[in-house]
């Protein structure tokens, strides 16, 4: 059992990384902060829109929930509620992120 949180915290912790690294290399790009906005009017643009919402969405829900906790003095239930939503969500993109790395391993 111990093991298995292990792996768990352990891909929590790949998920949030990848988010990070994807929701800042977005910035870096376009100059504005990812957002769950799809203002895209090509095909390509669209397909891209939701990538960065899929494998960035933990850094988008924490970006929103800490500003709205220090800006708009949300209550710290809404930042727990963010944070447990946001977890949940890099623990499903951090399996599938380990899992296409373990895929490659073994492919090389």
């Amino acid at each position: 059992m111990p093991w298995d949180l292990i792996v768990a915290s352990y891909a929590v912790c790949t998920g949030f990384v990848c988010a990070g690294i994807i929701g800042s290399l977005y910035q870096l790009l376009k100059n504005s902060p990812p957002r769950f906005d799809f203002g895209a009017e090509t095909i390509g643009a669209i397909v891209s829109a939701i990538f960065v919402c899929l494998f960035a969405g933990p850094f988008i829900i924490m970006r929103n929930a800490i500003r709205g906790r220090r800006i708009e003095q949300r209550p710290l239930g809404w930042l727990v509620a963010s944070s447990t939503i946001a977890g949940m969500w890099s623990l499903c993109s951090g399996i599938v992120i380990l899992q296409f790395a373990l895929a490659v391993a073994h492919t090389v």
